[in-house]
Order: C-alpha cells, then structure tokens, then sequence
C-alpha cells in the first residue's frame, strides 16, 4: 500500500489527502480613501499642466483629421536614355545594358 504523504517514486508530495492545503480568507479592506504619496500628488499636478495633445484631439473631435497625405503614391517609372536594356549575364543575374558594344560582350561571355 502506498503512503499519502509521498508518492511512487518517493518524492515528497507538496499537497496530500493528509494534510489538505487551507484556503486563506481575504483581508478586510477599508473603504477609506487612501492618503497619496508626495510623488502620485506631482504626477497630477504634471498632468494638469502638461496635457496629452492626443488626448486633445480625440475630445475636440480633430484626432482622424490630422494633417498628411496617405494617398498611395505612383510607382517609379524610368524615364532616361542611359540604360539601352536589360541582359541576363548567368542564370537569372539581370544586367542594365548601357551601350551596343557592352550587350555585345555580355552576349559573347555567355556562349565562351
């Protein structure tokens, strides 16, 4: 027959049917209202002089209408005479091509 104080492998049991674990009553909490600390007495008066602006602006109605333009912007298109092309240097390495005489040794360096 096993013990209850123990179990199996002979470790100690923390909780047994010996000796059950009590629940604590809670305490009595006064309905008083509490004294504040000098430094929660400076934090309101800070947060009377210095107001949020977020805070602000929600309550005046402002906070969605905030300057800034979030229209989706166009995508950059290349408009210049430099580059003549693209050309695949090994495998899919793609190269701009500037000039005629630069495709032609990209086209050479592939075949020898």
């Amino acid at each position: 027959m096993g013990s209850l104080r123990y179990d199996p492998t002979g470790r100690k049991r923390k909780k047994h049917a010996a000796n059950p674990v009590r629940k604590k009553t809670p305490a009595f909490k006064s309905t008083e209202p509490k004294q504040l600390s000098t430094l929660e007495k400076l934090r309101i008066e800070q947060a009377k002089q210095y107001k949020s602006l977020m805070e602000d602006y929600m309550k005046s109605g402002n906070y969605h209408q905030i300057n800034g333009d979030c229209t989706r912007r166009e995508n950059p298109v290349y408009t210049g005479t430099l580059v003549k092309g693209i050309a695949t240097m090994h495998k899919s390495n793609a190269v701009p091509v500037i000039s005629q005489q630069e495709a032609e040794d990209i086209s050479k360096m592939r075949r020898g």
